[in-house]
Order: structure tokens, then C-alpha cells, then sequence
């Protein structure tokens, strides 16, 4: 798919439509419910309202994590001066998407954005509007299923060249951490020196008792399963590059800038992040 061919065929329609499923929730659904968008349906919030009753604060990590995402896009594409990302997991548009904040900085970006979701897939046309300088473009495809996504991938971006990959709140839905170590080995495989990994995951850092009873809630609920990890299973996600000040931290520590505090620094958050760069 190109930035000119998007999807229109009514079979297509009909298919996305057939797989989107309205009972069942979703996590991107959540996601957007507790930032305050507009794309969900009533058990969206049915269990985001059960899940807030674990864990009051998420909506601040949804928040945190959209600020992380915006600050590490905008410090690669300007003091890094990466021009390519892969966005493995795009999750629904809302405000500065990877590719705004990326274009913004330096308008001869490309990126590539990488979803599973027939929900997600219904707003590509919000993802893939783009500079003229510039390039989007839009892959269905699994995490688990790297190969996929790096042919995708290859229409847009020159895989010689350094790549930005984003995992934000992706990988958590990769139960065996050994299999999420290998899919970020595979990726990382694929790209060259000077390549950059974004990630971002719920832990057990924070609230860890109450996350633990939030997530097997969620479990229960027949969606897509997720599993919290420890620092040193994120640890692991990073063991192929050289990670960046300040290391793996609570998305809202990742070099802040105006952020909601208390004593002065900004309130940890349920969800880590971190952003190494491939030696």
C-alpha cells in the first residue's frame, strides 16, 4: 500500500469489518478511551473503567506514553537525524502520531507504520497522509511475524540506511520473553549500525501488585493476552544496543520536559521505556 493506493475495494470493506470485533475489548480501544478519543465502543469501557479499578493512575501512563513516544521520535529525527522509523504496533491516531512529530522535525521522513488491528487498518488513510518531501506508508502484520513487517517495510525504507524502530506497548503481547528477545534480535538483524530501538512496556516496577491483578482481569476478558515485565526482562529487549540517558526508566522519566511532578520531578508511571542505539 502507497500513500495513493489506499484501501477502497468494498470486499476489503466488508472483511475489516467482519473481523472487528464490537464485544470483545480491545487495547488500542482502552488506550484510546483513556486518553479521551472518540475510536471505542461500550465494552472498551466497560473494562477499561473494571481495569481503572485496579490501577486509578493508567490513564496517566497512556498519557506518559504518547509524551515518551513524541520526545524520543523528536530527538532522533532532530538531534540524531534518523529520517526512517518503523512503527511496529501504531495502535490508533491520535495527536502527534510518529510521523507528524518525525515530519515536523525534518519533513524528508519516512515511516512506516505496523498494525494487526482491522480497527487501525479502517484509519489508515489518518496515518498515511505524509509531506511531499516525505513518505508514509501502512503494513498489516504481526509482531510475531518480523519478516513480514521488514518486507513490508522495504517499499518505503532503505534498509541500508539507519532505521528507528518504535515498540511501544507491542511487545507486552508476546508472552515468552525469549520470544520477544528473538523478534527484536530478527529486527534489529535487519538494520545497520546507527539504527535506534524504542520500546516501551507495563511493568512490575510500579504498582506491581495492582498491575498484576489488572492484567489477569484482562486476561480473563478473551483478548489478546499481554504479561508485565521486571526491569531485567526489559533488560534483556536492550541487550543488543547501547542504550541512551537515562537507561530504562518510567516513561514519563525519560528526559522530561514539562510533565505533571511532584517534589519537583515527574510522577512515576506503571509503564517503562528506553531507546538504544545498534553499535
Amino acid at each position: 500500500m502507497s500513500q495513493s493506493d489506499l484501501p477502497a475495494a468494498e470486499d476489503e470493506g466488508v472483511a475489516r469489518t467482519t473481523r472487528l470485533r464490537t464485544d470483545v475489548s480491545h487495547s488500542a480501544r482502552i488506550w484510546n478511551y483513556w486518553l479521551g478519543g472518540k475510536d471505542h465502543y461500550p465494552v472498551d469501557e466497560e473494562v477499561g473503567d473494571q481495569i481503572l479499578g485496579f490501577v486509578p493512575a493508567l490513564p496517566r501512563s497512556a498519557v506518559a506514553d504518547r509524551g515518551f513516544l513524541s520526545r524520543a521520535v523528536r530527538h532522533l529525527a532532530g538531534e540524531v537525524g534518523i529520517r526512517q522509523f518503523l512503527d511496529i504496533g501504531t495502535g490508533l491516531p491520535t495527536a502527534d502520531n510518529t510521523h507528524e512529530v518525525a515530519q515536523r522535525v525534518a519533513p524528508s521522513s519516512r515511516i512506516v507504520y505496523a498494525d494487526n488491528d482491522p480497527l487501525v487498518l479502517t484509519h489508515a488513510h489518518a496515518l498515511l497522509t505524509s509531506t511531499p518531501e516525505g513518505a508514509t506508508d501502512y503494513i498489516e502484520a504481526d509482531v510475531r511475524d518480523p519478516e513480514t513487517i521488514l518486507r513490508g517495510a522495504a517499499r518505503t525504507l532503505d534498509l541500508d540506511r539507519p532505521v528507528a524502530i518504535t515498540m511501544l506497548g507491542i511487545i507486552n503481547f508476546v508472552m515468552d520473553t525469549d520470544e520477544a528477545v528473538s523478534i527484536v534480535h530478527r529486527l534489529l538483524d535487519a538494520v545497520p549500525s546507527g539504527s535506534h530501538l524504542v520500546i516501551s512496556h507495563p511493568t512490575t516496577e510500579v504498582d506491581g501488585e495492582a498491575m498484576t491483578q489488572a492484567v489477569e482481569y484482562w486476561n480473563s476478558q478473551g483478548s489478546a493476552p499481554m504479561t508485565l515485565r521486571s526491569r531485567d526482562d526489559l533488560t534483556r529487549l536492550f541487550d543488543r544496543v547501547e542504550l541512551l540517558e537515562p537507561g530504562i526508566v518510567s516513561c514519563s522519566r525519560w528526559r522530561p520536559e514539562v510533565s505533571d511532578t511532584k517534589d519537583g520531578a515527574p510522577v512515576e508511571v506503571t509503564h517503562f521505556a528506553g531507546v538504544g542505539r545498534k553499535p
